[in-house]
């Protein structure tokens, strides 16, 4: 897995208004934990575009004024207007130590339900890993070539390789939608037949009462 590298700087001060004059200068309030105390820091928000806008998992290389940290990304806030990372967890890492770590999902292959005209739905982008620092893939391959229509691929389904998915085994991550024009008969249709039979239904069984009274 790759190595972003952030150069970091001590936060003296951790008040709002600090934070709030951070992110007006470019940078990014931070904290990294894991380890035997937290460490306050914060970093030029540039440095984030490797990490952030991506579709691989990345280790992080922190140095903090000297001190190098070993570490993962493992929450990032952000403006729900502007999109500004407002504030960045990381979590050390120690070798030989699990750690828990969100892998993005890629999706392979060419479904059968998409060529026939139906709509890949991609349920989870990420799923939750746990594994040794050395084990974590950069990316889950989620193999779609055998989804037909209305079926769905599960975690259960996928394969770990040195390492444990802890979402739900019976959790979708994709599934194929069937186009409305596909699916024969509507509900609205249906309830339309269902009245309609049951009308000659009556009418029959008015003129069966009609013939029995002549």
């Amino acid at each position: 897995m790759k190595t972003v590298e952030i150069i970091g700087y001590n936060r003296a001060n951790l008040g709002k208004a600090e934070a709030k004059r951070l992110r007006a200068e470019g940078h990014v309030p931070c904290v990294i934990y894991g380890g035997e105390e937290q460490v306050h820091f914060y970093a030029p928000m540039i440095l984030f575009r490797e990490l952030i806008y991506t579709d691989l998992a990345h280790f992080v290389h922190l140095n903090i004024e000297g001190k190098e940290y070993q570490a993962i990304l493992q929450e990032a806030q952000f403006h729900p207007v502007s999109e500004v990372i407002l504030h960045a967890d990381f979590l050390q890492l120690f070798e030989g130590k699990t750690m828990k770590m969100k892998i993005p999902v890629h999706f392979e292959g060419t479904s059968p339900g998409v060529v026939k005209g139906g709509s890949l739905i991609k349920k989870r982008r990420h799923l939750m890993v746990k594994a040794l620092p050395k084990n974590f893939p950069d990316f889950i391959t989620v193999d779609i070539s055998k989804l037909d229509f209305g079926k769905a691929l599960k975690v259960g389904e996928i394969e770990e390789n040195n390492f444990e998915i802890l979402d739900s085994k019976i959790a979708s991550v994709a599934v194929v939608e069937i186009p409305r024009a596909l699916r024969g008969k509507t509900e609205e249709e249906e309830e339309a037949e269902e009245a309609a039979e049951a009308a000659e239904g009556a009418e029959g069984a008015e003129a069966q009462a009609e013939g029995a009274a002549e």
